[in-house]
């Protein structure tokens, strides 16, 4: 049974922090790319980060700088770090894995994350 379990998410002020967590299982993790991405209210999906089998990022222009991806294959591990937070980071946060070849696509279920004063 393949699992995407998403944590992390929650509240917090402009400006803050988080950290998203993602557990996975069930599959080859070490062979696929892990990505995140987000979806407000009435908007689109839209990709927030990813990260290769050998650790290659690719970002969303507006979160260079201040959100990092990282994994951890021996812990079937996905990390979201997000710094200086905006409001329009609000979003749903989902975990997803791409297996080599697009042979196969895993979503999450998401984690809510609202970044309000």
């Amino acid at each position: 049974q393949v699992q995407l379990v998403e944590s992390g998410g929650g509240l917090v002020q402009p400006g803050g922090s988080l950290r998203l967590s993602c557990a996975a299982s069930g599959f080859t993790f070490s062979n696929y790319v892990m990505s995140w991405h987000r979806q407000a209210p009435g908007k689109e999906r839209e990709l927030v980060a990813r990260i290769t089998s050998t650790g290659g990022t690719n970002y969303a222009d507006s979160m260079k700088g201040r959100f990092t991806i990282t994994r951890d294959n021996a812990k079937n591990m996905v990390y979201l770090q997000m710094n200086s937070l905006k409001t329009e980071a609000t979003a749903v946060y989902y975990c997803i894995a791409r297996a080599p070849l697009w042979v196969d696509n895993y979503w999450g279920q998401g984690t809510q994350v609202t970044v309000s004063s």
